[in-house]
């Protein structure tokens, strides 16, 4: 992490210092270079292909001088553009691994095993994961996991029996204790935690009780228009945005009021499972409050809205400071009279002077980024209410109380037809870093974010990184300071293609969708936290291209960092595959730790048994007091 070597046009460089730094940088000697991570030799001639390059590099030496740096065509040979410098990162690879195989609730795949990571064995308690091994068994060789306990002692788990096996996550740093084979004490520590957990499971089951508890409107089943809308969708719904609409209407059709998480990684298909729940509601004279982070995202979505509802007479409208006074004025009014089917909007829309005619469904996208008096606010609606929550990466008490089964959760897994992952770095900061990513964005004609968040500098920034490019590049900055008009050009080029960088706040976090920009570099990325950071990365990527994450840390910071913006960033870096969003959030959760989400007397119970498992014994408490009938006793 945080290391590179540059390769410059003129550099004196032997091949053997060459070739150590590559394979020092994991770089595998092949005959010919065909992907990532591959380097070969021939002569004076290095082919290279680097990470975060959509294709490799030919070094041409002349005794120990680097005469030529090219980017060619591997198929062919045909060198394409030469280089005055190019960057050399390291390639990662994620081969010892092994990947809101563990097919039981709750964590299912979610969580990724490397060797090393303490695990729990129902049956055999906390021991150390140390690998794959093939074992003999009845004259076949069967693959195994091998998990060390106290003593030494190591168990052999045969591939057919890994539902049994967790990682071990307790949200704390310390070592856990491993057990001893065949000792009793792991049964009686399990025990004692699920006699524990049964005072959680109660109240969970009250929570729950009262929730379903509540009337609230029985939604009816789908018009001809329905289908009518859903066929403007202009991309193939995936399996999991099926089921998930399915669910999210069964739940409109129910007398209860809906309280539905709906979890999926940025650019999944979130936003159309809710397009098409609000056009339900609308279809019964209901309305509709889209609740959103941002006024560039409100914007956003209202553009969409408004293009995939034009063949329908339904009145759409936003409610953020885009609008001036006396149009914000006109649409509160038209909330309150009925006029306005749909609005979306920011926590404006939470204020104490907007009211609704007949409000039956709100969506609330990334509830984390709100604060507590939003957060207030929208528990008093879901009473009668139905609310639906998007969202990429679940704040940890969430994400718990979906996994509980208090709140009701679908799960869209499945990416978008032809959707590549995003290509991560975490980097120290290095300008000539910064002009080859640009750069090469800029020659395939795409468009490129710089986040940097401190408004009281953007502009040098700004300065700084067209003095870099030598104003071959068209710039633009954007933060949530700027006049609401002037901020809504800017946005409106970029959208359009008519900015190259874009060089904003966090103002760009949250949804925004640019198909044409596909890398974006964030300045300091020290400082945001996880979810942020994975965030941000999702807005590039969001097309059939290869898109890049450049995440960068201040010169020579890496050494002074705390601990825990070191995991941060390593687990930005680490869970970059499609999908990741789940990893993130547990990865989170491990963090910031689970004293003040559960209490101390069940964090101690976590400790003792790692999440997984406690998640298990709760999910079996609480079905046990089902069938006892006291959820019927707590409902009545």
């Amino acid at each position: 992490m945080f290391k590179s070597f540059k390769l410059y046009f003129k550099q004196n460089i032997d091949l053997e210092t060459l070739t150590k730094g590559l394979i020092d940088f994991s770089y595998k000697r092949r005959e010919q270079v065909s992907g990532e991570g591959d380097f070969s030799l021939r002569g004076g001639i290095v082919d290279i292909f680097p990470l975060s390059f959509e294709l490799p590099i030919r070094i041409e030496l002349d005794n120990e001088k680097i005469i030529s740096i090219k980017t060619f065509n591997p198929e062919s040979g045909q060198p394409l553009w030469q280089h005055s410098i190019v960057i050399i990162l390291p390639y990662k690879s994620s081969s010892t691994r092994t990947s809101v195989f563990s097919e039981e609730f709750p964590l299912k795949n979610f969580v990724d095993l490397d060797v090393g990571d303490f695990v729990v064995h129902n049956q055999h308690g906390i021991g150390k994961f140390l690998g794959m091994q093939k074992v003999q068994v009845g004259g076949a060789s069967k693959d195994h996991l091998v998990i060390e306990y106290d003593r030494n002692e190591k168990l052999f788990v045969p591939v057919d029996s890994m539902h049994l096996v967790q990682k071990y996550i307790a949200f704390h740093t310390r070592r856990p204790k491993l057990y001893r084979l065949g000792n009793k004490e792991w049964q009686r520590v399990k025990e004692r935690t699920r006699k524990g957990i049964a005072k959680l499971a109660w109240e969970l089951l009250g929570l729950q009780a009262m929730r379903l508890a509540g009337e609230g409107f029985k939604f009816s089943a789908d018009t001809d228009w329905q289908a009518d809308f859903e066929k403007t969708f202009p991309y193939q719904e995936t399996p999991d945005q099926i089921k998930a609409t399915s669910e999210v209407k069964r739940d409109m059709e129910s007398a209860k009021p809906m309280d539905r998480l709906l979890c999926g990684d940025v650019g999944y298909g979130k936003t159309e499972v809710a397009m098409r729940a609000a056009f339900k509601a609308v279809m019964d004279n209901k309305q509709v409050a889209y609740l959103v982070p941002t006024t560039i995202l409100a914007e956003q979505h209202y553009k969409n809205f408004i293009m995939r509802l034009k063949n329908f007479p339904l009145k759409v409208e936003m409610l953020s400071r885009f609008r001036t006074t006396a149009e914000q004025n006109e649409i509160i009014k038209g909330l309150r009279f009925g006029s306005v089917d749909i609005v979306i909007g920011t926590h404006r829309l939470l204020s104490a002077d907007v009211s609704f005619k007949n409000l039956g469904l709100v969506v609330v996208d990334e509830e984390q980024r709100f604060g507590v008096k939003a957060k207030e606010q929208l528990k008093k609606i879901k009473t009668s209410i139905d609310v639906l929550v998007l969202t990429a990466t679940p704040i940890p008490r969430t994400l718990y109380m979906s996994l509980m089964g208090v709140k009701d959760f679908s799960a869209i897994n499945t990416p978008p037809q032809n959707r590549l992952p995003i290509k991560t770095v975490v980097v120290e900061y290095d300008v000539d870093l910064i002009v080859q990513a640009i750069k090469r964005e800029l020659d395939r004609h795409g468009q490129v974010f710089f986040l940097h968040n401190r408004i009281l500098d953007l502009d040098k920034v700004r300065d700084k990184v067209a003095k870099s490019l030598g104003n071959n590049a068209r710039i633009a900055i954007a933060h949530g300071r700027m006049p609401a008009k002037q901020l809504e050009r800017v946005m409106s080029d970029f959208v359009n293609g008519n900015i190259d960088v874009l060089v904003s706040t966090m103002i760009i976090e949250s949804g925004i969708d640019i198909p044409n920009a596909n890398t974006i570099i964030v300045n300091n990325a020290h400082s945001f936290g996880l979810a942020d950071l994975h965030q941000l990365r999702g807005r590039v990527g969001r097309f059939n291209r290869s898109a890049y994450a450049y995440f960068m840390v201040g010169h020579n910071r890496y050494a002074v960092l705390d601990a825990v913006a070191r995991k941060r960033l390593h687990a930005i870096e680490e869970y970059s595959d499609l999908g990741s969003g789940f990893n993130i959030a547990m990865e989170d959760l491990e963090i910031r730790g689970a004293g003040n989400l559960l209490g101390q007397e069940q964090h101690g119970f976590i400790v003792a048994v790692g999440f997984d498992l406690y998640c298990r014994l709760l999910k079996e408490a609480i079905v046990n007091f089902k069938k006892a009938g006291v959820f019927n006793e707590a409902h009545n």
